[in-house]
């Protein structure tokens, strides 16, 4: 005949399976929150880099958008300056032709005053003559009441 177990050795079987099985759980546990773990990592360096990758076009976006703003901003400039130069140009121009008009109003006005001057003198010489002569001018006889 077998002697039945004990209570003790049942018990004991029962433990160190329970012990077992507590350990095979935590065990599971632990390899669980290790892949959890490893994927929170891997997600967390893909998000990164991905945050970098942005980040790094953003910033080249940012370079190419200041250099072409320059480029602009550099040709207006080039333009003004050229319309600057053409509007000295035309101001100059025009400064000259009117102090050619200037010019010729002058000659033009000298010349009025030459030829009154001559005109006065051959007129005051025509009285002269007329006066000392006696005569009265032919082109006057419509005033000989005078």
């Amino acid at each position: 005949i077998i002697p039945a177990p004990s209570t003790e050795v049942v018990e004991a079987k029962k433990s160190k399976s329970r012990n077992s099985l507590e350990r095979d759980i935590a065990l599971a546990k632990l390899d669980e929150e290790k892949r959890l773990s490893c994927i929170k990592a891997w997600e967390d360096n893909e998000k990164s880099k991905a945050v970098n990758k942005a980040q790094k076009k953003l910033s080249a976006v940012d370079s190419w958008e200041k250099k072409k703003k320059a480029a602009v901003e550099s040709k207006l400039r080039e333009i003004e300056e050229e319309l600057e130069k053409k509007k000295a140009e035309y101001a100059e121009q025009m400064k000259n032709k009117i102090a050619e008009v200037h010019k010729q109003a002058e000659e033009k006005k000298a010349m009025v005053q030459s030829k009154k001057g001559e005109e006065v003198l051959e007129i005051e010489e025509k009285a002269a003559k007329f006066r000392a002569t006696g005569n009265v001018p032919k082109k006057f006889l419509a005033c000989l009441s005078c």
